[in-house]
């Protein structure tokens, strides 16, 4: 199942509301939601965002130099 990429324009941060990136594996496939206000990802599952603050992980975060 593919995620419909009109989809992703209206979805928001379920915490902030703000804006989200989709994050992507090697092969290019969607992988989750970022917000990068909140440093959350929402995972895709079987092409449906799971957007619940309870699911979320934490990002990564950024390399210092």
């Amino acid at each position: 199942m593919t995620l419909d990429h009109r989809l992703i324009d209206l979805l928001v941060c379920p915490v902030c509301k703000g804006p989200l990136q989709m994050l992507r594996d090697e092969q290019q496939r969607p992988q989750a939601l970022a917000c990068p206000a909140d440093r959350l990802a929402f995972a895709i599952v079987d092409g449906i965002p799971v957007m619940l603050e309870s699911e979320a992980r934490p990002l990564e975060p950024p390399p210092t130099p």
